[in-house]
């Protein structure tokens, strides 16, 4: 059983970690050869020139200047100082409200534990049931719940706090939910025009034998929306032209080193093996069969693309619409089009560089069968992660693994190995388990059929808490170390980057041929909302379950949050690149997580104390799940439009103030191939013919009735917009 003794060498080995790695980032970091690895995101920006291009030739790699090493911690205080307004022109909202995750966790947790300590700690420790008990235990036990014996009186006061705790983080809840509504509103408002202000995402376009998906959306958008439709974009199945364009682009990076290995030395041509990684096979010129191979990936490539045009079946029966207006889109996005729910699905389409483009080659009709698929995939994992965490607790008991192993007696007895194991090997242990993790819930998110980037980390991320919740029944001592080893050590990790500055340098040394080499070797990477805020909703469930049970444990997470905020702010500022921006549309799932963390932290004291026999004290507790599960339903009916539909007014308003100030602006322009498959845009007809200025005559016989004006004619009128209307121009079938 963990001791003091063993918490405290846990801490002493984690400590020393986090302070060599502090150390070791704050040298690292002012050393010329690794500015791109510390500051990537202002050399993206095209802020920073590289101080390897001037001075002397020993200044290039190695800093000289003794004075900047004495301020080596000056990065702590300089990533503080950015006020909050121009970090977010800086990093985006998404960036900023993630910090202050960790602003709500230093929120929450500095009051319930300066109280804890205060009022529990020492009602807990004035007991002498576990001594009388002749049981096991720890110190640490002393000052948790398990030392106040059967039916004391003594438990109203953890009553008592658990009501306090629960009040206290509603509220905090609640006012950091109206800011980070207020901040999104504001944010909305004030942003910069982007194509997804005036698209939607229409699925489930229904079947018509005389009309393409093409026309079929024209057509019902012209009749429906007349005032506000402008263009759209129908959606192809173009995966297979994916890796065919990705593969020509590794070949015109190595043309491009050939050409430049060849322009250094002309006199000897540069030649190259054909075989597995070069290294066997026929001897070619290196240019010439990179140019042929370049020429031929060329060829297959506009084959593929037009028989993507012209076949049918490479059609999705959906399309990205846009409008004339803000608040077009936002009435389409949040309106319901057909008589039949399940047809011309109409939603909010992702940020261009958000959309996960492989997925939307599935048909929206298996979406279905997926979703079940991974509902039973999920079940299972769930399970199966069960024997991980049964492995960690085997580490943790040293009884356990003696009585298993009976030969390693002598050696789990010396008290370093002893002290090692059980305060330190189970926190990695269960660190290395949670980062496969959400490598496999990333895949079963993809499986699933998301179709934004920010979707995806969302959808994996809300599954992590849910899995990781089989391990809180044990004891507070492993998450103690757990805590040190990951949130303390692994923050510090965070910051020092070896795995990419150990790759920035092989790439650098072996790979990088051209500045774009040198550009993607750099690898800024981002905050990861999968992989981060499942670890940040982690430290919230520990806190809020042993706040009254074992309030030893909140010093240490305290820690880590203060720890991560400091890091975290400085990576944003330097170094995350932002993949997409969602307006912290996250926020409503990260309220929800803390308000399940706080049910479940109630739920299980209920349960302690009924097995202490406090039977006249926990009935006391039932109101409180039912008045948080009150809370949430109040904060999500009040707050949590502001995070899923765009207020008409401020389309309105946003929509009044460009005219105003832009009143040439040609939108249809701006509009017209921002949804334009990635792999289509180097080629100057991959709008597909979806132009806003070509018209579609009508096919349908159900369509010589349109009750409205139409561009399809020249002429036309309520009742003459039928299959003959003349066509002012001819449009290209996609």
């Amino acid at each position: 059983m963990a001791t003091l003794t063993d918490i405290g060498l846990a801490a002493a080995i984690n400590i020393l970690s986090a302070f060599i790695f502090f150390v070791a980032f704050a040298v690292l970091r002012l050393q010329p050869i690794n500015d791109r690895v510390y500051f990537p995101k202002w050399y993206l920006r095209g802020l920073r020139s590289s101080p390897t291009h001037c001075g002397l030739f020993v200044k290039k790699f190695v800093n000289l200047d003794l004075k900047s090493y004495l301020r080596f911690l000056n990065w702590m205080p300089e990533g503080l100082k950015m006020p909050e307004l121009e970090l977010i022109d800086h990093a985006g909202l998404d960036s900023v409200v993630y910090l202050r995750i960790y602003l709500l966790g230093l929120k929450i947790f500095v009051p319930i534990t300066c109280l804890a300590l205060i009022i529990l700690v020492p009602v807990n420790w004035t007991n002498s049931t576990l001594e009388l008990a002749k049981v096991n235990y720890s110190n640490i036990d002393k000052l948790s719940i398990s030392n106040i014996p059967n039916r004391s009186q003594r438990f109203w006061a953890h009553i008592l706090m658990a009501y306090v705790f629960t009040l206290w983080t509603c509220y905090v809840l609640q006012k950091e939910y109206e800011i980070v509504a207020s901040m999104r509103l504001h944010f909305l408002a004030s942003a910069r025009r982007r194509p997804d202000q005036f698209t939607v995402i229409v699925r489930n376009v229904p079947p018509d034998p005389d009309e393409s998906v093409s026309e079929l959306v024209e057509h019902f958008f012209l009749v429906n929306h007349p005032d506000h439709y402008l263009t759209h974009q129908v959606l192809y199945n173009a995966n297979k032209v994916a890796k065919l364009v990705k593969e020509k682009k590794k070949k015109q990076n190595w043309l491009d080193y050939y050409h430049l290995k060849y322009s250094r030395n002309q006199s000897k041509r540069p030649v190259m093996k054909t075989g597995f990684l070069g290294l066997c096979g026929d001897k070619v010129d290196a240019i010439n069969f990179h140019t042929s191979e370049i020429e031929r990936l060329s060829k297959e490539i506009a084959e593929e693309r037009e028989r993507i045009r012209n076949n049918p079946n490479y059609i999705m029966p959906a399309a990205f619409v846009s409008f004339k207006t803000r608040w077009g889109a936002a009435v389409c996005a949040q309106t319901q089009q057909s008589r039949d729910p399940t047809k011309w699905l109409t939603d909010w389409a992702p940020e261009p560089r958000d959309v996960y483009w492989q997925n939307l080659a599935i048909p929206y009709v298996s979406l279905t069968i997926r979703r079940l698929i991974i509902g039973v995939a999920f079940f299972f994992l769930t399970f199966f992660f069960m024997i991980p965490v049964t492995f960690v607790q085997t580490l943790a008991n040293i009884e356990g693994i003696e009585k298993e192993l009976p030969f390693l007696k002598s050696i789990l007895e010396t008290h370093f190995i002893k002290s090692f194991i059980q305060g330190f090997l189970p926190g990695i242990a269960l660190k290395i388990f949670l980062i496969i993790l959400p490598t496999i819930l990333m895949f079963m998110s993809k499986f699933e059929g998301l179709i934004s980037v920010s979707s995806l980390e969302r959808r994996s991320a809300s599954s992590i808490p849910k899995i990781i919740g089989v391990a809180i029944p044990m004891k507070a001592t492993f998450f103690i170390t757990y805590i040190m080893v990951d949130g303390w050590a692994g923050v510090a990790g965070e910051i020092l980057r070896l795995k990419p500055l150990i790759f920035y340098h092989l790439k650098n040394f072996f790979l990088v041929k051209t500045d774009t080499d040198r550009e993607e070797a750099m690898d800024p990477g981002s905050l990861g909302f999968n992989t981060g805020e499942p670890r940040i909703q982690l430290y919230f469930l520990l806190g809020l379950v042993y706040a009254v049970v074992t309030p030893l444990l909140l010093p240490f997470i305290l820690i880590f949050f203060s720890l991560a905020y400091v890091v975290f702010r400085h990576q944003i500022i330097n170094v995350y690149n932002q993949e997409y921006e969602s307006a912290a549309a996250y926020w409503p799932d990260v309220h929800g997580r803390v308000i399940a963390a706080l049910v479940v932290s109630q739920l299980l004291l209920m349960g302690l104390l009924s097995t202490k026999e406090a039977a006249q004290a926990t009935p006391f507790l039932i109101s409180l799940p039912v008045l948080t599960i009150w809370f949430q339903r109040y904060c999500k009916g009040r707050y949590e439009p502001a995070f899923i539909r765009y207020p008409i007014q401020e389309a309105t308003m946003k929509d009044t103030v460009e005219r105003a100030r832009e009143p040439s602006l040609d939108l249809k322009g701006y509009l017209q191939n921002a949804y334009v498959h990635p792999v289509f845009k180097e080629d100057d007809d991959a709008d597909g013919g979806e132009d806003g200025s070509t018209l579609v005559p009508t096919k349908r016989q159900s369509r010589r009735s349109t009750p409205m004006g139409s561009r399809v004619s020249t002429n036309s009128s309520a009742a003459s917009f039928s299959s003959k209307a003349k066509v002012v121009q001819e449009h290209p079938d996609p």
